[in-house]
């Protein structure tokens, strides 16, 4: 997968293999390469999806589902630096965050800790969605699984998303799979979390989110 080249002509490289088939898989669904994009990830079912914006009725439309091939922890947030926990919550990922010289291949910085992060106190740093099969707190996706998402996202970046939003999960936030952890620790930091999954699911626009100095829950617009 040509690891040993340096950043730049690595993900230059990466995306001279993958773009034709991931423009002709995004036209037949109507979408566009280089348009923006959104990720939601399911530790639980160990899956990273990526939506892209559709040009007419600008709602995101879901294009494509990798499964992970390593994470570390178990079901709830990450809450301090080694840990192995990978985060929960919602994150953000700008031009800087990009890797393309990461020691696993092509990588992205979610942006961990966020706003909601530091007001609770949690610390951690390089919490990365990355190549290779190896993780500690990240998502690992194989080299051939991240020269997709990382073209798709580097694209989209460079034809003016400011950002793109990752927004990570514990599971699949159905009203049926959030009520067998009634009895959890993290129930209500869960709840609050399918909140903003509910916005997306029903407006497929990715929303805001925030956290609210006071009462220290997400909030979203």
């Amino acid at each position: 997968m040509s690891s040993d080249l340096p950043g730049p002509e690595r993900a230059k490289a990466a995306a001279e293999r993958v773009r034709p088939a991931l423009e002709k898989a995004l036209a037949d669904k109507g979408l566009h390469f280089g348009d923006p994009v959104f990720l939601r990830a399911f530790k639980e079912e160990g899956q990273v999806e990526l939506w892209v914006r559709n040009r007419g009725t600008k709602k995101y439309e879901h294009f494509r589902t990798w499964d992970v091939a390593a994470q570390s922890g178990k079901p709830g947030p990450k809450l301090a630096e080694g840990d192995g926990q990978v985060p929960e919550g919602f994150y953000f990922v700008g031009p800087t965050a990009m890797k393309p010289d990461s020691t696993f291949h092509l990588a992205f910085n979610i942006g961990y800790p966020n706003a909601y992060d530091q007001h609770h106190g949690r610390t951690g740093s390089f919490i990365m969605i990355h190549g290779n099969c190896v993780s500690i707190g990240c998502l690992a996706m194989t080299d051939p699984k991240i020269e997709e998402i990382y073209t798709l996202c580097d694209a989209a970046l460079k034809n003016g998303q400011p950002y793109f939003r990752v927004n990570l999960f514990p599971f699949r936030m159905t009203d049926e799979r959030l009520a067998r952890e009634a009895y959890n620790p993290w129930f209500d930091f869960w709840t609050n979390l399918k909140e903003g999954y509910d916005r997306f699911e029903h407006s497929h626009v990715p929303p805001e989110a925030e956290v609210n100095e006071k009462s220290g829950r997400y909030e979203f617009k």
